[in-house]
């Protein structure tokens, strides 16, 4: 049973959202942060990339960043930038890019929900990206930015999902890399509740840190107040849960710097002892247990398509079956001396969204000696993987188009000492 909360919804007016929102805090860097800002003071990145109104050199991580956070979003609220509902609520949230769209549901989850696994997980968290998001939450007083979940499909909800986008929105505007984005206040949130009481689970699908981050926050807050009974806010985050069936994962690609001392013709005839080995013009592969590798121009250079032997995959292995997996174990590792790619400084990721011309660019500019398009991930394989009590391999799926922040922000009253 999951629990699903309305709330108080901090969020801009209709005519504010498009300036306010903004790219999440984890695919922009704060350079790129510092640029977008430049002409839009009021963007929610004041918020969630607060180091681009202090001194270059200043640490990230540093207490100032986290306390002019919080001085922005205050003055924020103060100008009238972003106003608190009146009443708790839910929300419906749509995006459209390139004709394709998804559609969530915005709320709250519950912090016992993530510790006992009724939220499911694939990734493993970094402490030190969990201290920076609990710190940012614990000082802001809020979940500034959602958890991106999904559940398996269900007919009933998704036919009232249909229902509720039958009204006037509450903002609409289209963002600047094309995305269209759409919300609307849900008349009857106490369907939702319900509906996802008899949903056996959720799983996240990005946000990985920003939950566990949430939940540290609460059991701090919890800690500190002597008279914690379980209803407080801090219990809850901020999350849009989305139908499996409305995800559209991209594929996460490689690039590789160094040929562990092959060269290029000799590397051509290892990689055709895992697979089928063939030049190609097409450098997107055709179906799983296929990659599409590019050395670069010139002799042997170009795409060349790998298959896999389909009796060679153990479909029954929810990790050794993924992609990712499989070039890591018969190419990365063996061939190439790639052991540990989350710490091997010579593999590099590439989102899906950059496309395969950004993986021939970045080899044929002498940034990579190898580049690796691959098949995405699909959304069913990381439900069983998560099901299986697993962990995906590091970088295994990319989510497009990302949820736009600032348009739904989750404030709660910590106690003094949660307040830090």
């Amino acid at each position: 049973m999951v629990k699903f909360y309305p709330f108080k919804a901090l969020r801009p007016l209709s005519s504010n959202a498009a300036k306010i929102s903004s790219e999440p805090y984890d695919v922009i860097s704060t350079a790129e942060a510092r640029e977008a800002a430049k002409e839009r003071p009021d963007s929610f990145l004041h918020v969630i990339r607060s180091e681009i109104d202090l001194p270059e050199s200043v640490d990230v991580h540093s207490d100032p960043v986290y306390q002019k956070a919080a001085e922005n979003l205050e003055a924020m609220i103060r100008d009238g930038s972003l106003v608190e509902d009146e009443q708790p609520g839910l929300f419906i949230y749509r995006q459209v890019w390139q004709q394709r769209r998804q559609v969530g549901i915005v709320g709250c989850c519950d912090v016992a929900d993530y510790d006992d696994d009724t939220i499911k997980k694939h990734e493993k968290t970094r402490p030190d990206k969990e201290d920076d998001r609990t710190r940012h939450m614990l000082e802001l007083s809020a979940h500034a930015e959602p958890v991106f979940l999904t559940f398996r499909d269900d007919p009933e909800i998704i036919a009232r999902i249909e229902t509720d986008m039958n009204q006037r929105p509450i903002f609409h505007f289209v963002a600047p890399d094309g995305v269209t984005h759409t919300g609307w206040r849900v008349e009857d949130p106490g369907f939702y509740v319900d509906a996802m009481k008899r949903t056996e689970c959720l799983y996240i699908a990005d946000g990985h840190h920003r939950s566990a981050g949430a939940a540290r926050a609460a059991h701090e807050c919890a800690a500190s107040n002597p008279d914690h009974d379980g209803s407080e806010e801090y219990n809850r985050f901020l999350a849009v849960l989305f139908p499996a069936g409305e995800l559209n994962i991209l594929a996460y690609n490689r690039v590789v710097r160094g040929l562990d001392g092959f060269d290029r013709e000799t590397l051509l005839q290892q990689l055709g002892q895992v697979g089928d080995l063939s030049p190609t013009t097409d450098p997107t592969p055709p179906g799983p247990g296929s990659f599409c590798i590019y050395m670069g121009p010139g002799d042997g250079g170009g795409w060349h398509l790998l298959t896999l032997a389909a009796d060679s995959i153990d479909a029954d292995d929810p990790i050794g079956s993924l992609d990712v997996s499989l070039l890591q174990d018969r190419i990365l590792a063996p061939l190439l001396g790639i052991e540990d790619p989350r710490t091997d400084p010579r593999i590099d990721f590439v989102g899906g969204i950059r496309g395969t011309e950004e993986l021939q660019r970045r080899v044929d500019s002498g940034d990579g000696d190898l580049a690796v398009s691959m098949h995405p991930t699909s959304i069913e394989q990381l439900l069983e993987v998560s099901d299986a009590g697993k962990i995906m391999p590091p970088k295994s799926t990319w989510f497009e188009p990302k949820l736009r922040s600032g348009l739904f922000i989750h404030s709660f009253q910590p106690t003094l000492a949660c307040k830090g």
